[in-house]
């Protein structure tokens, strides 16, 4: 025996999923959307994907492009820029992890102890709204801020008497001004998956505390943050796992050739050799190389947090 189900079983599985659907078709009409919008963005897409193995050429089409085997990847391997890509990219993921991952959750534990209700949603305010902001306007305002000749920024250092530094060209400051500039426009947007995960903190667990004598700073740390523990564990997971997917927007609109030694990253080389330089199938290869390292990151890190913790995606 094969262990498989016999015809009559399968054709009764069929009619009952098909009942199942009907009897619930408004669900899946809500469903379709997005149903849909995953299959024509996200997996058909990946169709292409095969000519990062190619050397695709447009008048041949995907299909009768030759193949190449890994050739690509081992270009992209044995390259001189192999390493300084990594680094960069790996520097500025974990330089903004380190930087902007807890903010939003002590912006979170600070908002949920205030009493004040027009100051609490004044402060939540004026956190949110940057995130509102367009990167090309963020852009804009970082170069406008940071301009050595009238630059706001500059002209505070000045008046202090600090000799400023050349921000937007010299390759050791791109990184903090980047990942500052991420963490102003991001740390109170994210504070809301926080914040809702406190909402659901039993009001009881505080007021025995009380009882007991814990002061607020205690309460704090010994009944909220293990609250949002969970929260916390699959936030560091989905960051981890996006950990080489430093969007290209913003550091491509701040890039310049001066600052290029720490500026570029796999994701701004991907955009350039492939959509400037016409490079299909190198660039796809480098892009699935990418991808493909997120991935292997993503599974590594639940797994971790699934053996420490009950907490992982799956």
């Amino acid at each position: 025996m094969d262990g498989s189900l016999p015809l009559p079983t399968k054709l009764a599985e069929r009619a009952s999923l098909g009942k199942r659907i009907w009897r619930n078709w408004e669900l899946y009409l809500f469903v379709a959307p997005a149903l849909i919008y995953f299959i024509l963005f996200h997996y058909l897409p990946m169709y292409g994907i095969q000519i990062a193995f190619k050397n695709f050429m447009p008048a041949k089409g995907v299909m009768d492009s030759p193949w190449v085997g890994f050739a690509h990847f081992e270009r992209f391997f044995h390259s001189y820029y192999f390493w300084d890509l990594i680094w960069n990219t790996f520097g500025i993921s974990l330089y903004a992890l380190a930087v902007g991952f807890p903010l939003p959750i002590i912006l979170a534990l600070a908002f949920n102890e205030a009493k004040n209700g027009l100051f609490k949603k004044s402060v939540q305010t004026v956190t949110y709204a940057p995130h509102f902001i367009s990167v090309v306007v963020m852009a804009g305002m970082i170069i406008t801020f940071l301009s050595p000749s009238s630059g706001i920024i500059i002209k505070i250092l000045e008046w202090v008497g600090i000799d400023a530094p050349q921000f937007l060209t010299d390759p050791r400051w791109f990184k903090t001004v980047y990942v500052l500039s991420e963490v102003w426009q991001s740390a109170g947007w994210g504070t809301i998956i926080y914040l809702a995960a406190l909402a659901g903190v039993d009001p009881q667990l505080h007021e025995a505390a009380i009882v007991d004598g814990a002061s607020r700073f205690k309460r704090v740390l010994h009944i909220n943050l293990p609250t949002i523990v969970p929260t916390i564990t699959i936030m560091l997971i989905l960051n981890m796992g996006n950990i080489l997917g430093v969007g290209f927007e913003k550091i491509l609109l701040l890039q310049n050739s001066l600052n290029m030694e720490s500026s570029d990253v796999i994701s701004t080389f991907v955009y350039r050799t492939g959509l400037v330089d016409a490079q299909y199938s190198f660039s796809t290869a480098v892009g699935l190389f990418n991808s493909v390292i997120n991935a292997i990151l993503l599974i590594l890190v639940n797994r971790i947090a699934k053996r420490t913790s009950e907490t992982s995606l799956w």
